[in-house]
């Protein structure tokens, strides 16, 4: 059996996690000094609510070499080999602490591991392709080869609510994030060759829902949709609703956006993934 590990960037719940057989390490968040285990030492409620707050802005930290030979020794118990997928290098070091730990960990079965080039529910659903692979008995070749289709066919797309976060992360200048919250703009971003890229601007929040919407129904031959809301799943689950008959009755999925995204994206902010067949 091929075992598949991952991330808490993600943002798979628990309980895909669980139906799959994924395993999931988790990322660090600090707030100041105090510094928190992803779904271990602080809930995403937790999370939102502290950004929401005020006080320090937070920042996310990657998981340690360490975190992951300790991860991958356990893993490797019964198994045929490891799979371990993560997010965009380009984004975070998490990629590099998982390929130390590689060469570190005692294991005797083989360990590759995967630079997703995604974030959030876009390297979910690469991670879900893999994990249904290894669950159908595939091979080490089988399950990576599934990876890698996954990551040529899946996309996502982010509708942010305010811009505020991207400013308070650095990512925008000041003055234009008071020019966009006074115009009401909601930017659009996507990924691309791993990292962060405009996809479009609207002026309001259901001209966005209506660009995820079309963002899905224009791509068809759909293999799976993942949906990853950060503070209302309202919204989230009236996409899912309409997404569904694009997969031909299998389910979309959708789940709370986790500290990495949440950073910079903030609350109100909701990810579209679609992986093509």
């Amino acid at each position: 059996m091929i075992k598949v590990v991952t991330d808490s960037s993600s943002d798979l719940s628990p309980e895909i996690a669980a139906e799959l057989g994924i395993t999931v390490v988790p990322l660090y968040i600090r707030f100041g000094d105090e510094i928190y285990r992803e779904h271990i030492t602080i809930t995403l409620e937790e999370f939102y609510q502290r950004l929401v707050s005020g006080g320090v802005h937070p920042v996310t930290i990657q998981p340690s070499p360490g975190d992951f030979i300790s991860t991958f020794e356990k893993t490797a118990q019964g198994a045929d080999g490891i799979v371990s997928i993560h997010i965009s290098s380009k984004m975070s070091g998490t990629y590099n602490s998982a390929l130390q730990a590689k060469g570190l960990a005692n294991v005797s079965c083989p360990i590759e591991v995967i630079d997703s080039q995604m974030v959030s529910v876009a390297l979910g659903a690469i991670v879900v392709a893999a994990a249904e692979a290894a669950n159908r008995g595939g091979s080490m070749q089988d399950v990576l080869q599934a990876t890698r289709e996954a990551i040529a066919k899946t996309r996502p797309v982010c509708l942010l609510d305010t811009l505020k976060y991207l400013q308070l992360g650095g990512r925008i200048a000041k003055a234009e994030a008071l020019l966009g919250t006074m115009l009401n703009i909601k930017p659009i971003i996507t990924l691309k060759e791993g990292e962060v890229v405009p996809y479009g601007r609207v002026r309001s929040r259901q001209k966005g829902l209506e660009q995820l919407t079309s963002f899905v129904e224009n791509n068809g031959n759909l293999d799976d949709v993942l949906i990853s809301y950060a503070t209302t799943a309202d919204d989230a689950r009236a996409l899912a609703e309409r997404f569904t008959p694009a997969l031909n009755g299998k389910q979309v999925r959708y789940m709370r956006l986790g500290t990495v995204m949440g950073v910079h994206v903030g609350p109100g902010s909701i990810v579209v993934a679609l992986r093509e067949k």
